[in-house]
């Protein structure tokens, strides 16, 4: 058995599983937030049981629209205090920030756990070596009343990444590069684990970049190496040089639509996202500073930053990062989602081009459905929000090594 069938054997009460084995697991957390939460409110309080599985594992974070947009937004808010307040599960709910990396900051699960969350990145805990898995909400609403779930054991591929990144690449080029090469659909319903000398050399931070658009591939589980264990029996391993990956940019409409940043640069832009459970992390927000510090964003541009957690925002504040956003004319938002979500904080209309960090960019994900969006590296849109089109990292400011 590979790493992920040891633990999903485990969870199961197994000696060992097989690819295609139906199974119930036990759950060691349920993550749901401010959008998907009251349909598995609504779908729990069908089932007609009078408790959550534990108080302490069935999680709430509003993320999407706080504060709220719309009066709906406020009604989704008080369905889920209201059920929080009767059954006793746990509540985030005063921008604590996104949902992926608040429960990470507060210890909510640990490697071998098993993570289950009404949202499709959820798969962002397989940073820590947890199985996290997305569910829609009515899935999740009996995963609330029993802790149990119901799976069919994937089969699992393996990605190395090797060598030495170029300069003015970064975590978020590597998944960006490997969404490109296999395709949102390459791996829909298995799960693909990442390692290589590459990968293990990242910091904590940008591993959760990585497994964070694992879903983006279509990817059922998205794991990261641990790198003190071993992985396994695969289905198949891939092997990419570090040193073939450039800075990439993701072009409308699809996480899928890859090139170098090279091959876009130019394009002129008017908005510009520094934020989300992708890149809203310090180190993000660090390199993004650096960009930034003593320059304008260019005119014309709207440029929008959204710590990830109010302990990013905390930080941000400590070192003068909040300052320097501000004073080359960011607007640095509450944490949380921010506009990737397309609720609020910074919508595009129908003749938008946008450039962001965020994990995804079909039509009408930040506004209108024919506005235009760019996916790439913090160091790529902080370059593009000043000089007001897309730029090669290295433009502004030299790189590095």
């Amino acid at each position: 058995m590979n790493i992920i069938e040891r633990i999903i054997a485990k969870k199961a009460n197994k000696e060992t599983v097989k690819v295609g084995e139906e199974l119930s697991v036990k759950v060691d957390l349920a993550i749901a937030h401010d959008v998907t939460g009251p349909l598995a409110v609504a779908q729990f309080m069908k089932i007609g049981v009078d408790k959550v599985f534990d108080k302490d594992k069935v999680v709430f974070v509003m993320d999407h629209n706080i504060p709220c947009s719309s009066v709906d937004s406020r009604i989704q808010h008080r369905t889920i205090n209201e059920f929080c307040e009767r059954f006793g599960a746990k509540i985030y709910g005063r921008s604590e920030g996104v949902i992926h990396q608040v429960v990470h900051e507060e210890g909510l699960y640990k490697k071998g756990d098993i993570v289950v969350g009404a949202d499709s990145h959820t798969c962002t805990a397989g940073a820590y070596g947890a199985v996290a898995i997305p569910l829609g909400s009515t899935e999740l609403a009996a995963v609330m009343a029993l802790g149990e779930l119901d799976l069919e054991v994937p089969e699992t591929y393996l990605i190395n990444v090797d060598g030495k990144l170029n300069p003015g690449v970064y975590a978020k080029d590597i998944i960006l590069y490997v969404i490109g090469k296999f395709g949102t659909n390459g791996f829909t319903d298995k799960a693909v684990i990442f390692s290589g000398s590459t990968i293990l050399g990242l910091s904590n931070e940008e591993k959760m970049t990585i497994s964070n658009m694992m879903i983006e591939m279509g990817a059922m589980i998205g794991y990261i190496d641990q790198g003190n264990e071993e992985i396994g029996n695969v289905k198949k391993a891939y092997n990419i040089s570090a040193l073939a990956i450039p800075p990439v940019a993701a072009c409308p409409s699809s996480p899928g639509n890859v090139k170098p940043v090279k091959e876009v640069e130019g394009q002129k832009i008017n908005q510009a996202v520094v934020g989300s459970c992708t890149n809203g992390r310090l180190s993000d927000l660090r390199i993004a500073a650096e960009v930034l510090k003593g320059r304008k964003v260019a005119q014309g541009v709207n440029m929008v930053v959204v710590p990830a957690s109010k302990t990013v925002l905390d930080k941000m504040e400590e070192e003068g990062l909040t300052k320097i956003f501000r004073e080359a004319g960011a607007i640095v938002t509450n944490p949380g989602c921010g506009p990737c979500f397309g609720a609020h904080q910074g919508l595009l209309a129908k003749e938008d081009v946008a450039i962001s960090t965020t994990n995804r960019n079909f039509p009408g994900r930040m506004g209108h459905k024919e506005a235009k969006i760019y996916l790439a590296s913090p160091r790529t849109v902080a370059e593009s929000a000043v000089r007001g089109c897309i730029t090669c990292p290295g433009t502004v400011i030299p790189l590095e090594g």
